[in-house]
């Protein structure tokens, strides 16, 4: 199911995006893109860290409905309280600061997201692991999403709409969320609230979203105040297709937090190291390709997606390309070891140096580079966050590279690029150079680690037969 749902975060993009892009234009997706960024701030502040602690403490006590129903109570309290404090704060920010009162229908409109995600609860169901009901409910309001952007916008006047439909998947799962809960909890008070327990590690979980969502939402924000918003346009398209990856890069992840953080409730530490283990080899093994393709076909990937008006967003996507490998393993090594082991200090640490890092690389390199230094700024910050948490708890994450076959990977690299780059001389649109250059591409990557009995690679295909041979019967 989850698979399906980060297959759906690729496709619709691909679907929605060169479609909006060739309509707004880079000036009209700078604007969503700037709007957008701001809203993250107040939403961050209204979240205080919940969406990811609250899957830790829910996974730990689900299998007693009594006290999962009173976690979830104590915090959906204090979310929805928070919400509505951030929401007058922007508010307030929207009348006392110019630049936002350009843009004051479209945040207002985008905000709406604040208080859904606070009634949505959705670290609920991932900590119940229920992503069936995820898959069924996100590809619903998807489709619904995708039939009203073909019919409202078609001008590049059409930015304000564009933003309210931006933030209707995700409200109105917020909605369905809200109403299928009665199924996994008790909605009548069970009493014995004890509030404070959380404020500790909701304080940690938070500093650690604050530092997040500082360094990849800053690029923008900085971007907007510094520069025009035709730059913050170039930029978002090259985010954009490394926002898809990421989504596919980092899909196990999503899946494994709830089990990882039962594992270690439990005391299952020989089941906790296989499965991260497995991760990172899983993370590996899908970003670098993935990282060295669109680097070599940036241009094609922007021109089909976005058109020929987004010529100047092909350096930023290659620079920003690296992050995927340093998402992936910080991804592993962070949220998926280091949280559900209760090391979250240490992912604290590591994502203030990335903040850190990103302010002072974006102060200096913005003004002279402008969308191209946004991009070096988040590969700077990427990489101190991997840095970071790599030296400071070698000791417990080294064991989890263990599996990674680096001597498998690079000759497999390396000949799925030679098989493809002469695709880039074909005198053939974008999209057929993309589609025959993926093909070779990660059909060679995979038929040579095939071929070597890379472990990974050989246990799916040996599943996937079995799957085939238990059909067949």
């Amino acid at each position: 199911m989850n698979n399906i749902l980060t297959l759906s975060a690729f496709l619709f993009p691909l679907i929605t995006f060169p479609y909006v892009s060739r309509i707004l234009l880079p000036a009209g997706m700078g604007r969503v893109s700037f709007a957008t960024s701001v809203v993250s701030y107040f939403a961050l502040f209204a979240q205080l860290g919940i969406p990811t602690y609250g899957i830790r403490a829910c996974a730990k006590v689900r299998d007693d409905r009594t006290e999962l129903t009173r976690v979830v109570h104590e915090l959906f309290v204090i979310n929805l309280a928070m919400s509505i404090f951030a929401y007058v704060l922007l508010v307030l920010a929207i009348f006392c600061v110019p630049r936002l009162r350009m843009e004051k229908a479209l945040i207002l409109i985008i905000s709406v997201t604040v208080i859904f995600n606070a009634v949505g609860m959705e670290w609920l169901y991932r900590a119940l692991e229920q992503y069936t009901f995820i898959t069924v409910r996100s590809l619903i309001f998807k489709v619904i999403g995708l039939v009203f952007l073909f019919l409202l916008v078609h001008e590049a006047e059409d930015v304000v709409i564009y933003g309210g439909i931006t933030c209707f998947a995700a409200s109105a799962s917020s909605v369905a969320n809200f109403l299928h809960v009665h199924h996994y909890i008790g909605m009548k008070p069970v009493g014995g609230y004890r509030f404070r327990r959380h404020f500790k590690a909701v304080l940690v979980f938070f500093a650690m979203s604050c530092a997040t969502v500082i360094y990849t939402n800053l690029d923008t924000v900085m971007l907007g105040f510094m520069k025009t918003d035709e730059e913050v346009g170039y930029y978002h398209a090259a985010v954009k297709v490394k926002t898809i990856l990421v989504s596919v890069v980092t899909s196990l992840g999503t899946v494994l937090l709830p089990r990882l953080s039962y594992y270690v409730e439990q005391g299952k530490k020989q089941e906790f190291e296989r499965l991260a283990k497995k991760a990172m080899n899983f993370v590996v093994m899908l970003a670098l390709p993935l990282m060295i393709y669109f680097i070599l076909f940036a241009r094609e990937g922007i021109l089909f997606l976005s058109g020929s008006a987004y010529k100047n967003a092909v350096l930023p996507m290659q620079i920003i390309m690296p992050t995927l490998l340093f998402i992936g393993m910080t991804n592993v090594m962070g949220i998926q070891i280091l949280v559900p082991a209760g090391k979250e200090k240490t992912v604290l640490v590591s994502e203030i140096a990335g903040a850190v890092t990103d302010l002072a690389a974006n102060a200096v390199l913005i003004p002279k580079l402008a969308s191209a230094g946004a991009a070096i700024g988040t590969l700077l910050a990427e990489f101190v966050v991997w840095l970071v948490q790599f030296f400071a708890v070698r000791h417990v994450v080294d064991r989890t590279y263990e599996q990674v076959r680096w001597f498998y990977l690079f000759p497999a690299l390396a000949a799925a690029g030679f098989s493809c780059v002469w695709v880039k001389c074909l005198s053939a649109g974008d999209f057929v150079k993309l589609v025959f250059s993926a093909v070779m591409f990660f059909g060679v990557y995979f038929l040579v680690l095939a071929a070597v009995k890379e472990p990974l690679v050989t246990e799916l295909k040996n599943q996937m037969a079995a799957h085939i041979r238990s059909r067949g019967k």
